[in-house]
């Protein structure tokens, strides 16, 4: 089977995380039954109060096997540039072009299409397809999966290789980071200030970011931070401020500010999150987290990351700085990220797939799966 037509056919469905990605979902379950996969669909309310689908796969006698994921959600289109839509997936110069064809939906087009071509009849162990949503904003469709999947259980029970299709140009990855984030609300009253009667949210907020500063500095130097196995090798750490730009007549009613980092393996983010925390608590501000997820390691020398090297005709396993839904999925005894396309093409405002890629990930994919479902 052409992973060409099946990545046009998820691109075409708008899949941004704010919305449902029930419309998407339905074309990945159809074709999933049309594939001969025993389909559990799990529909939720992620914390936006938006509708949103995960579609699970199982085929296969059982055993071991093989089980990928990916998500169907994309991020935000508002500012694309190309003259076609986003949604309107385009081949041009041996790219597809279209939010989503890189991160992910190409990979999934990629994977089903290589699961077309190993007869079910053939199959000697299960193959597993999970598909979720949400991963774009806090990774709510994997952690629904673990809670409540009856495949996910097997999988995990059964000791499935896992395989994570996010791009990675098709190198095989053994590790990557984590993310954290937290918001720090400042709040005061407004007022003329002309007047004693203003409170500026600012003030309460300056030592705080003095705080963030010091984090910041001593994260970029101390060891305890920094990995040499990552490009870059420091935790990344990130910082917004808003009070919303009132009139410099005015006091500020409201200082917000986000922070984010990515924690890599065997470091402990826990104690900058108390450091802020506490900070934000003599400061007399409001401390919320937003999400917390861990960093993804296999043992590069293990049996999984040597096998998948082999088959794809890789010397070396590499690290990643993004983060995906394997932050999620640490009950997988071994996992491997693994798909077409590049991180420097996802999120942007004309993103686009090379078709070698797809069609190339699609051969390695079809690869992994006779090696591990076939005899």
């Amino acid at each position: 089977m052409d992973p060409l037509p099946i990545a046009c056919d998820l691109v075409a469905v708008p899949s941004v995380s704010a919305q449902s990605n029930g419309p998407v979902s339905d074309v990945v379950e159809a074709l999933l039954r049309r594939l001969e996969f025993t389909v559990e669909r799990q529909e939720f309310t992620d914390p936006a109060g938006t509708p949103q689908v995960n579609v699970l796969g199982r085929k296969g006698p059982d055993g071991m096997g093989l089980a990928y994921f990916g998500h169907t959600d994309v991020v935000p289109a508002a500012t694309w540039t190309c003259s076609h839509g986003p949604f309107t997936p385009t081949v041009r110069d041996g790219r597809l072009y279209g939010r989503g064809s890189c991160d992910m939906k190409g990979s999934i087009a990629a994977f089903l299409a290589a699961a077309a071509r190993v007869p079910t009849s053939e199959l000697t162990a299960p193959l597993y397809v999970v598909c979720t949503a949400d991963e774009e904003i806090g990774y709510h469709g994997a952690n629904y999966v673990v809670a409540h999947s009856t495949i996910y259980r097997e999988i995990v029970d059964s000791r499935a290789r896992g395989l994570i299709g996010e791009p990675t140009e098709l190198e095989v990855v053994y590790a990557h980071k984590g993310g954290c984030g937290f918001v720090v609300t400042s709040r005061g009253r407004a007022a003329h200030t002309s007047t004693r009667e203003g409170v500026n949210a600012n003030w309460a907020m300056i030592p705080f970011l003095q705080e963030m500063h010091d984090i910041h500095r001593e994260t970029q130097s101390d060891p305890t931070w920094l990995n040499a196995e990552f490009d870059p090798p420091e935790i990344s750490l990130n910082l917004f401020v808003s009070d919303h730009d009132p009139v410099i007549n005015m006091t500020a009613p409201e200082t917000v500010c986000r922070v984010g980092f990515r924690p890599m393996p065997g470091q402990d983010p826990q104690r900058l999150l108390d450091r802020a925390q506490k900070k934000a608590a003599e400061c007399g501000l409001e401390f919320r987290m937003l999400w917390n997820s861990s960093p993804l390691y296999t043992n590069p020398r293990s049996d999984l990351i040597q096998d998948v090297l082999k088959l794809a005709g890789k010397s070396t396993p590499r690290t990643v700085a993004f983060s995906t839904d394997g932050s999620c999925f640490g009950e997988v005894q071994e996992l491997v990220v693994f798909g077409p396309g590049s991180v420097k093409q996802a999120h942007t405002d004309d993103e686009w797939l090379e078709l070698d890629q797809l069609h190339s990930g699609a051969n390695l994919y079809e690869r992994l799966i006779r090696h591990w479902c076939t005899r």
